[in-house]
C-alpha cells in the first residue's frame, strides 16, 4: 500500500473517527475493511455476502452428498446422513440434529431431568447457557442452573464433589469460551467426571467447540465424548457451517430428544442448506483443526513478543499457550481506543490482526478473541511481530501500562 493511500486512510479515520461511530456503523466498517484486507488471521463467514456463501455451498455440496437424492422432509434424508456421521465421529449410538444449540441443550438436559428426577444443572458461572442465553434454562425449560465456580477455569473434582446440594446433571463446556477457550488436563477432566458419577449425576458436554479439543487432550473425539452421557456439538463455530447443532448419546435419549425437538418448534420441513454446510465443514475443516491449533501457539508467542518489543509493557495472551485455535489478547487501553486502532490498522495496511471487537475487562483494560484458521497458516512469527508493531503505532500512547 502506498504512503499516499495510507495517509488518505489515516485522514479518513481522523475525520470520521471510528470512536464516534455507532456500534452498527463500526461493525459494518470493520467488515468492509476486513474483506478488503490482503492478509488476515481469519476470515469470518458472517462477513461474506449471500452470493459468496451460496457459491461456497454449491462448490462443496457434491463432495459430501448425492445431489440427485430426494430432498429432506422433516428430518429425513440428508439430515439423517449428518446425524449418522456425528454419531460415528463421537462413538455414540445415535445423534439428532437441531436448528440451534440453545434448543439442543435445553432439550437434552430436560430429558435428563425427567430421567434423574432432578432438574438442577450444575455448571460454570461463565458457561454459555448462563451468560448468553437469557436464562433459557429456567425461563423456558424448567431447569435450575447452579454455579459450581466463577473462576476462569473448568470446575475441579473437589468443587463437584463438595457442592452443598444435589444436582441431576453436570454440564461441562469444552473449551470454556468466556474464560479464554480454556481446557483442563485429561487427568483433571476424568477426575471431574468421576466426581459427578459419585454423586449419581449424569455428565453432559457442551461441546460447541469440541472439534478442536483433540490436540490439547491427545485423545480422539470418540475418547473425549466417551466420558460423558451426552454431547452437544455445533456446526458453525469451528466448521464454518451456516448454523445448526447436534446432540449425541444413547439411542433412547436421542429418540426422546426428537420428540422434544418437535415440541420446541425445531421440526423444520427442509434443512438441507444448513445440513449440507455442516457436512462440508466436517469434510474440509475438521481435519485441518489440529494444524490450526499448532499454528495458534506460534501466533500467540509472536504476539507476546511483538507487544513487548513495541513497548507495551503490560500485554497478555491468554492462555499463554493456547489450548485450541482460539485465545484472548488483553491490552491496557479502553475498548474504543483499541477498536479504533485495529480498524485503522487494517484499513491503512491491508493487514488484519483482530477480527473481533474489543470488550471491557476493567478500568483501562480490554480484551478480544483471536482465531487462527486457514489464512493464518501463511503467516510466520516475523509477520505477526511486524503486524503488531504497525498496530501499536496506531495507539495513542505506546508507553501505556
Amino acid at each position: 500500500m502506498s504512503d499516499t493511500t495510507a495517509r488518505s486512510g489515516a485522514e479518513s479515520a481522523e475525520e470520521g473517527g471510528a470512536a464516534e461511530l455507532s456500534p452498527k456503523e463500526r461493525f459494518e466498517r470493520r467488515v468492509a475493511a476486513w474483506k478488503a484486507a490482503r492478509r488476515v488471521l481469519w476470515r469470518p463467514s458472517f462477513q461474506q455476502t449471500l452470493r459468496e456463501r451460496l457459491d461456497w455451498l454449491s462448490e462443496g455440496a457434491g463432495d459430501v452428498c448425492d445431489l440427485d437424492e430426494r430432498i429432506d422432509m422433516y428430518g429425513d434424508g440428508v439430515v439423517e446422513t449428518l446425524e449418522e456421521r456425528v454419531a460415528e465421529l463421537l462413538g455414540t449410538e445415535a445423534a439428532v440434529f437441531f436448528p440451534t444449540g440453545t434448543m439442543a441443550q435445553q432439550v437434552v438436559l430436560r430429558c435428563w431431568a425427567g430421567r434423574t428426577g432432578n432438574p438442577t444443572v450444575a455448571l460454570h458461572g461463565l458457561s454459555h447457557p448462563e451468560v448468553h442465553e437469557r436464562q433459557a434454562f429456567s425461563q423456558v425449560s424448567g431447569l435450575r442452573p447452579v454455579r459450581l465456580t466463577n473462576e476462569p477455569r473448568l470446575p475441579t473434582a473437589e468443587e463437584v464433589r463438595d457442592f452443598p446440594e444435589p444436582f441431576g446433571a453436570l454440564l461441562l463446556e469444552l473449551p470454556l469460551r468466556d474464560a479464554g477457550f480454556v481446557l483442563p488436563t485429561w487427568e483433571e477432566l476424568t477426575e471431574v467426571v468421576e466426581a459427578a458419577r459419585e454423586r449419581d449425576a449424569v455428565v453432559h458436554i457442551d461441546g460447541a467447540r469440541l472439534w478442536e479439543c483433540t490436540a490439547h487432550f491427545g485423545r480422539t473425539l470418540e475418547e473425549i465424548a466417551g466420558l460423558a452421557d451426552s454431547v452437544y456439538v455445533s456446526f458453525y463455530k469451528s466448521l464454518g457451517g451456516f448454523g445448526g447443532a447436534a446432540v449425541a448419546g444413547p439411542r433412547t435419549l436421542v429418540d426422546e430428544a426428537k420428540t422434544w425437538r418437535h415440541r420446541y418448534g425445531g421440526m423444520i420441513i427442509q434443512q438441507f442448506p444448513t445440513v449440507l454446510s455442516a457436512l462440508i465443514g466436517l469434510e474440509r475443516e475438521l481435519p485441518r483443526l489440529p494444524e490450526y491449533v499448532a499454528h495458534a501457539r506460534v501466533v500467540a508467542g509472536a504476539l507476546r513478543e511483538g507487544f513487548t518489543e513495541a513497548g507495551v509493557s503490560w500485554a497478555r495472551v491468554h492462555p499463554e499457550e493456547p489450548h485450541t485455535h482460539q485465545f484472548q489478547v488483553w491490552l491496557p487501553y479502553e475498548p474504543d481506543v483499541l477498536s479504533d486502532a485495529a480498524l485503522r490498522h487494517v484499513e491503512e495496511t491491508g493487514t488484519g490482526l483482530f477480527a473481533q471487537g474489543w470488550n471491557r475487562g476493567g478500568p483501562g483494560l480490554a480484551y478480544t478473541e483471536v482465531t487462527v484458521a486457514q489464512p493464518a497458516l501463511e503467516w510466520t512469527a516475523d509477520d505477526v511481530r511486524a503486524a503488531v508493531r504497525a498496530f501499536v503505532e496506531r495507539l495513542p500512547d505506546r508507553d501505556a501500562g
